[in-house]
């Protein structure tokens, strides 16, 4: 798995990118890609870029992993 760059979510940029997903969950460009598309994953459509807001992101990853618990 790869290691994340980010220490914390307040370093997160307040809109993320595939690239930026995939780097802060540890997993391949491919695999962030593939999850923005994934039906209930938090991505905002702007025209044809896809961005995920950090707000709705950070809320993801706690329902996704049981808040921590």
């Amino acid at each position: 798995m790869k290691e994340s760059g980010y220490k914390s979510y307040e370093d997160l940029p307040l809109f993320l990118n595939a690239a930026t997903v995939a780097k802060v969950l540890g997993v391949s460009p491919s695999s962030g890609y593939e999850l923005m598309h994934e039906l209930g994953f938090p991505v905002l459509k702007i025209g044809s870029r896809m961005v995920v807001p950090k707000e709705q992101f950070i809320c993801w990853v706690d329902e996704h992993t049981g808040g921590g618990t």
